[in-house]
């Protein structure tokens, strides 16, 4: 059973809450260059259909800073200013509307430097992530604690964070990422002991879409069971889309949101009659932009298949190159392999528009 959601204050990025009571949100960065202004909008929309609540992007330079507004007035979540050592991209990001800043004042400039972009921060209510990263600590953490230990990750960030409390700046929230999961958890857990801003979790460079989901699965889960985590960002070399689709899994499987479809599928056997792999593959397809809570069954045989997609809300249960299809527990009709995800997808669509209905 998972410990009780530790207590943190809330902050607003833009519409969205996070920390307090607020629900676990979950974010992505995108990886077009952001000066290509179409590419990253048209990646961003993308997103926003996976489900994404909060995009993040890269400043490099003035130019990208400055292509910001036009982004931030295509999109309808909030957007992050990535920002590293140029405190002026941090001004500029500001001035273009962002809705939040990830920087470490620490590698920005001076405390004069960072008091200009916290007042302007201040001004425009704008929270700042304060972000550490077990590769950028710097060497005389390194040396004092004889390399990446927790304690020098939370130490790093304390710097960080006094150093925007002597500027009486409270609209934070921290991470403090690695690729090392032990590492990352005992630095979290340690930090959760000093502080009570809220924390953006995730597994930092946890590799390609299959393993880093694994990995980033793993850390995540092992933090929430603790009450740790206020939004994540599942960090995937791969398309953003599915960084968002694997944050929605975990806290689905935890109970901790229910958005978007749970599909469940069989591993397949000798018994399997069809090619439950494609079928699968395409159903997870074809919902992959549902919002709604729905349970869909895609098995492959005719032991566990009907009992399976009974208990889901619509599925299909596969037989010899056709299929049983069940919406709501009730058989609805035998249906030919080609035809079977369409006619799965029809009984979905029924099953939302009814949703639909009752809203309205």
């Amino acid at each position: 059973m998972l410990k009780k959601r530790r207590k943190t204050r809330k902050i607003k990025l833009g519409n969205v809450e996070i920390g307090g009571n607020s629900p676990i949100s979950v974010q992505s960065m995108t990886n077009t260059d952001t000066r290509d202004v179409k590419s990253t909008i048209e990646q961003i929309k993308r997103l926003e259909n996976a489900g994404c609540e909060i995009v993040r992007v890269a400043v490099p330079d003035m130019e990208a800073a400055k292509r910001l507004a036009e982004i931030k007035n295509n999109i309808t979540i909030p957007l992050i200013a990535d920002i590293h050592f140029d405190y002026r991209l941090a001004l500029e990001s500001i001035k273009q509307g962002v809705d939040g800043l990830r920087l470490n004042p620490g590698n920005i400039g001076s405390l004069t430097k960072v008091k200009q972009v916290v007042e302007n921060a201040r001004e425009k209510n704008i929270p700042i992530r304060i972000g550490v990263n077990a590769g950028s600590l710097n060497k005389k953490l390194l040396d004092k604690y004889g390399g990446v230990t927790p304690a020098a990750l939370v130490e790093s960030a304390l710097e960080h964070i006094n150093y925007l409390e002597k500027l009486n700046y409270t609209n934070l929230k921290i991470s403090l990422k690695a690729s090392n999961i032990e590492l990352m958890f005992h630095a979290y857990k340690l930090l959760a002991e000093k502080v009570d801003y809220p924390f953006h979790i995730g597994v930092t460079e946890a590799g390609t879409v299959l393993t880093g989901a694994v990995k980033s699965a793993v850390g995540i889960t092992l933090l929430l069971n603790e009450g740790l985590g206020d939004t994540l960002r599942v960090s995937l070399t791969g398309p953003p889309e599915k960084e968002v689709q694997v944050g929605y899994d975990i806290l689905r499987c935890l109970g901790l949101r229910e958005r978007g479809v749970q599909l469940i599928s069989c591993p397949t056997c000798g018994r399997c009659g069809i090619d439950l792999q494609a079928l699968a593959e395409e159903v997870e397809k074809r919902t992959s932009g549902i919002q709604k809570h729905l349970k869909v069954a895609v098995m492959g045989c005719p032991v566990n298949g009907p009992g399976e997609a009974r208990e889901a809300d619509v599925g299909i249960a596969g037989g010899k190159e056709k299929g049983l299809l069940f919406s709501k527990g009730k058989k609805l009709k035998t249906v030919p392999q080609n035809q079977l995800v369409d006619e799965l997808m029809k009984e979905i669509d029924k099953i939302l528009d009814e949703g639909k209905e009752e809203e309205s």
